[in-house]
């Protein structure tokens, strides 16, 4: 007889905040961690079919995402918020164990998006701040 595995949740968000000027989505942890994630990050990075696929090695490249903002946040039940970004997308239900995913690999992750975006042609296209501020600590997920 096999055991059925139960989902033990991660950590809850205690607040969150959308920052409009920085295009940043402020978020803190009951865990007491806390993360902003750059609006780029959530949309290139976003769990939809459109971004991701429906499978492994099906992702989409998002470029020309630099400066996309956030014109609404939407909550899902009570563990995910759905982004609504300014280039229309909508699709992406990101939940609280994503975001906080996000925010732990934060650094791994633009790093990598800005590799893709230079083997794809396209290295000056996007993430210019985000590595500016990767590379100062700014968006690393800890206080100052």
């Amino acid at each position: 007889m096999q055991e059925s595995k139960k989902h033990i949740p991660g950590p809850a968000p205690a607040a969150l905040n959308v920052r409009t000027q920085s295009r940043v989505l402020e978020i803190s942890f009951d865990d007491g961690k806390e993360f902003s994630l750059p609006f780029e990050l959530l949309r290139v990075y976003s769990p939809s079919a459109e971004v991701r696929g429906h499978g492994i090695g099906q992702e989409t490249l998002q470029i020309g995402k630099r400066l996309v903002g956030l014109t609404g946040l939407e909550p899902v039940g009570n563990y995910a918020v759905k982004p609504l970004f300014s280039d229309a997308h909508e699709s992406g239900i990101f939940s609280w164990d994503y975001l906080y995913w996000l925010g732990e690999n934060q650094q791994s992750l633009w790093l990598d998006y800005l590799a893709r975006l230079h083997a794809a042609g396209y290295p000056d296209e996007t993430g210019r701040d985000a590595i500016a501020q990767v590379k100062t600590g700014g968006a690393c997920g800890h206080k100052h």
